[in-house]
């Protein structure tokens, strides 16, 4: 009887191995499913550019700060160096002369929506209205095509990810975080521009006066472990970083 059971139990205990592996092996050869951007990627953003190379790149999201922005280009042209600013287009629309200089001075100029609003939360038109407002208002004043869009606050959605897309832009997030718009230091600032910077890095900044008194320091600095301040696109690898 015993043995009876005991072979019973080895039977069983096989079909349900055969059953487990039989299962694995499904999940394992059964394609999954990914939805994908241009070339092939996944939808996800951009977080940093080639870590390669010897560029880093300073995002500059405006929404504000327009008598502070000539001082911007001032700095970043003594130390030789482009930025991408993204900017917000319901500020754009009353700045074109700012955006002009922007792309006389070589900066790129990126799309940041255009009423700051949370992406996250947008439907498909919402978010296509927001890119596509800002571009329109930038391409009137500029000539220029918009082609990388940064969420306001970061927040985004996969709606937004691939309206993004279909629209032709690169969603673009940042690596380091000054966190200017809340800490009014230069210190702070310089530091989390500066501190254990790599190559490829997105440093996210704003036109502050704070941001404004220590950029030259970081440019310093960047030059000073040889690495070069370009636009995020340059820091991609489309233009040669």
């Amino acid at each position: 009887m015993k043995k009876k059971n005991r072979a019973f139990v080895n039977a069983f205990t096989a079909v349900v191995l055969a059953a487990v592996c039989f299962a694995v092996a499904c999940v394992c050869f059964i394609p999954v499913k990914t939805v994908s951007l241009s070339g092939g990627e996944s939808y996800a953003p951009v977080r940093h550019g080639d870590r390669n190379g010897n560029c880093v790149s300073l995002m500059i999201n405006v929404y504000e700060g327009a008598d502070l922005l000539p001082g911007f280009f001032d700095v970043l042209k003594k130390y030789g160096a482009k930025c991408t600013f993204f900017v917000g287009g319901c500020w754009a629309d009353d700045h074109a002369d700012l955006l002009v200089r922007m792309k006389e001075e070589g900066h790129e100029i990126g799309n940041h929506g255009f009423f700051h609003k949370d992406h996250k939360k947008l439907s498909e038109k919402g978010n296509s209205d927001e890119i596509s407002f800002t571009e329109a208002v930038v391409r009137q004043a500029t000539g220029v095509r918009t082609a990388l869009f940064a969420p306001p606050s970061g927040s985004y959605s996969v709606t937004t990810l691939k309206i993004a897309e279909k629209l032709g832009y690169k969603t673009v997030l940042w690596s380091k975080d000054t966190v200017d718009w809340r800490d009014k230091s230069k210190r702070k600032v310089y530091n989390r521009a500066t501190e254990n910077i790599e190559a490829g890095d997105f440093i996210l900044m704003h036109p502050k006066a704070h941001t404004l008194e220590a950029l030259p320091d970081i440019l310093e600095r960047y030059r000073e472990l040889g690495l070069r301040a370009v636009t995020v696109s340059e820091a991609l690898g489309e233009t040669g970083c």
